[in-house]
């Protein structure tokens, strides 16, 4: 506060202050002349600034009513590790000292004063969550109004304890709580209350949010337990803060480049399998997968298992099956250019069932160069040409393959043909994955 008195001449009118105690009361006048021509004394209320110390109530018995509002401008950091949740906020807390009245007309209809809170007897308002220590920046004021009313508004930048559940990342919502409460003052000496709305609160968050970052406010919730500590109850307001991730930095970064991998790897099942390019391919693209997943992890939470860190491991699995799965059909077509190992009752009839040809696999390709007693044109011609076509097989061999009397190249076709059947049931797992995948990011993206 600043400002001159007038020393000389004048009409003087009076702030009446009563300064009632227990067992006393106490009235003195203070000359509030020229309060709106020269400033307010600051000696003029120095008799109130001496009772800061003191709860502001004319009996101790009467609890104080704080009532508290806040303003969420901006959510700064979720750590996942930590389970900590930085945001900054805008605090309000209201309450009446019965000792301050005046008649604004007779101190030039002055209502409203601001006053150093430095001067004032403050509330200890704390964050029950908050995990730092108050950082308020000093030299702030408050508004005192002529019937004593004091409003109180503070900057706060808090870091709270919050349960995230990161399971759904990067779709996940969290809801962390902003508890108020007073540290030393049980219910017998303050109340809390709300000075405005909930859902007030709520549209004036939203439309003060400095942030456009990774998080968005979906709502806040309110509870009015009281906290008991031994023997004292305390009076405590309870936030629910609903945040929302957005998702789409992770969309783009993380799953759009993964599916086209997959993707890419399973188009390569189009590929001859006794090419040689076939499993060189496979191998770069898991290569380039290691390489994209190490790049990206940053991105990750440092802590827990989010589903997409098992999409991930799926996709790595199917890349490293795939190639499995290559190198064992390429060895399956080299000892069907030499000598064709007997193939299991059981494995026969299932080629017997799968036999039937499928559009839109690669089962078509490969049926259009195997038919019937004769050798793929996939399949690469044997070393010595002569030594294994029309070939009878052995007694051991005929036993196992059902006395059927098949010969080299006839069995050659079978092992053919379970190689064919093992790429379409890989392409086919790859198709259900995928369409699996892209159903789950929009259900989780639109709920």
């Amino acid at each position: 506060m600043e400002g001159g008195w007038p020393l000389e001449g004048g009409v003087l009118l009076c702030l009446i202050v009563s300064l009632l105690l227990p067992g006393r009361s106490n009235t003195f006048t203070i000359n509030c002349s020229g309060f709106d021509q020269h400033g307010v004394d600051p000696a003029a209320f120095q008799t109130i600034f001496n009772q800061k110390d003191f709860r502001p109530v004319i009996n101790y018995s009467i609890p104080t009513q704080v009532n508290i509002s806040f303003t969420l401008s901006a959510i700064l950091e979720v750590d996942e590790q930590l389970q900590l949740l930085t945001s900054f906020l805008w605090l309000k807390l209201i309450w009446k000292n019965p000792f301050i009245s005046w008649d604004p007309e007779e101190c030039g209809a002055l209502s409203k004063l601001t006053v150093t809170t430095e001067n004032l007897w403050l509330p200890d308002i704390f964050i029950v969550e908050s995990m730092d220590v108050d950082q308020t920046p000093e030299g702030l004021s408050a508004y005192v109004t002529n019937d004593g009313r004091i409003t109180y508004n503070k900057p706060m930048r808090v870091t709270s304890t919050c349960s995230l559940d990161i399971f759904y990342f990067p779709f996940d919502q969290q809801n962390c709580t902003l508890t108020f409460s007073s540290f030393l003052y049980t219910v017998e000496n303050m109340l809390l209350g709300m000075e405005k709305e909930v859902w007030e609160i709520v549209d004036t968050s939203r439309d003060v949010v400095r942030t456009q970052g990774e998080w968005e406010l979906l709502g806040i919730n309110k509870a009015t337990p009281k906290m008991s500590v031994g023997s004292s109850l305390f009076d405590q307001i309870m936030f629910y803060v609903a945040i929302r991730r957005r998702p789409s930095l992770y969309v783009i970064n993380l799953l759009v480049p993964s599916s086209f991998l997959i993707a890419i790897d399973a188009l390569s099942f189009y590929l001859p399998a006794e090419s040689e390019n076939r499993a060189p391919f496979k191998i770069t693209l898991l290569l380039g997968y290691n390489v994209f997943l190490l790049m990206m992890n940053k991105l990750l939470p440092a802590s827990g298992t989010p589903l997409i860190s098992v999409y991930f491991a799926l996709c790595l699995s199917l890349m490293v099956v795939s190639l499995l799965e290559t190198i064992f059909i390429t060895y399956l077509l080299h000892l069907a250019t030499t000598q064709p190992p007997p193939m299991p009752r059981w494995l026969h009839s299932l080629l017997l069932y799968w036999a039937s040809p499928r559009k839109c696999c690669p089962t078509a390709l490969w049926k259009e160069n195997v038919g019937p007693g004769l050798t793929p044109t996939h399949l690469p011609r044997p070393k010595e040409p002569g030594q294994l076509v029309g070939k009878e097989l052995g007694p051991r061999q005929a036993e196992l393959n059902g006395d059927s009397g098949l010969t080299s190249t006839q069995l050659a076709d079978l092992w053919v043909q379970f190689g064919h059947m093992m790429d379409t049931f890989l392409f086919r797992l790859y198709l259900l994955f995928l369409a699996s995948s892209i159903i789950t990011v929009i259900i989780l993206w639109n709920t």
